[in-house]
């Protein structure tokens, strides 16, 4: 068994004394592991970081086998990042998520997109904005998606500042009003579109966080990544006041 594809890769974990396992995310085949000969060299390493796009060879004697993976770089977007912790958190938070939330060896065309996007924009303004829309894609993808399009009380499609955490439909300034510290603060740059600065992305992804928590990560005993966490606390940094 074998086939050729592109992937990112989203983590690496050392196997013996210089060899790894490398895990990507790849269009056709999802998130898929194999081994990597010699990983750990000098002359390898820098293909197998977080982050990079490579094109890879699996081989596998039987399909269900770890099989093994060769591989080279077509877009080297850790080494891009690496001089900016901003956006080497938000790179890694991305990685740690998507490994830990999707299945092995299942097709997600749409998050490989979400993720290429994602890389694509890192060093460009607004960037940290996209990483909160792929966290809705991840929800959307894996059954759990947000209904943010109007009110789940009232129906009207304006004023929507807050989201239900029981039934992750938005919820409109007015309804809210009277729950308003039990209900989770909606940022409008996902209502409306536009710029997000900082506060808002934040409050995204404590959104989105919420769910992914309770939906992908609870059922299987398991936190959210700490490198998510970590992004976040970059970003609360760098916020205002």
């Amino acid at each position: 068994m074998d086939w050729i594809d592109d992937g990112f890769v989203l983590h690496t974990r050392e196997h013996g004394e210089n060899a790894i396992v490398a895990t990507l995310l790849t269009r056709e085949r999802g998130r898929h592991a194999g081994l990597v000969h010699g990983g750990m060299s000098s002359r390898q390493r820098p293909t197998w970081q977080p982050g990079n796009l490579v094109r890879v060879e699996w081989r596998a004697r039987l399909v269900e086998h770890l099989g093994t993976f060769k591989g080279e770089v077509l877009a080297a977007h850790a080494a891009r990042a690496l001089d900016d912790p901003l956006e080497l958190g938000g790179l890694s938070a991305a990685c740690a998520l998507i490994d830990g939330a999707l299945p092995e060896r299942e097709p997600h065309p749409a998050i490989y997109d979400g993720f290429v996007a994602l890389m694509t924009a890192i060093g460009h303004e607004g960037w940290p904005s996209i990483l909160v829309r792929l966290e809705l894609g991840l929800l959307q993808e894996l059954g759990f998606g947000l209904d943010l399009e109007k009110c789940a009380a009232t129906g009207v499609t304006e004023g929507l500042i807050y989201v239900s955490p029981k039934t992750a439909r938005a919820v409109s300034a007015e309804a809210g009003a009277p729950y308003a510290d039990r209900l989770l603060k909606l940022p409008p740059f996902l209502v409306v579109g536009g710029a997000a600065g900082i506060e808002d992305v934040l409050l995204g992804l404590e959104l989105t966080g919420y769910f992914i928590e309770r939906h992908v990560f609870w059922p299987h005993n398991r936190p959210l990544p700490p490198a998510r966490e970590r992004f976040l606390d970059l970003l609360r940094r760098q916020a205002p006041g």
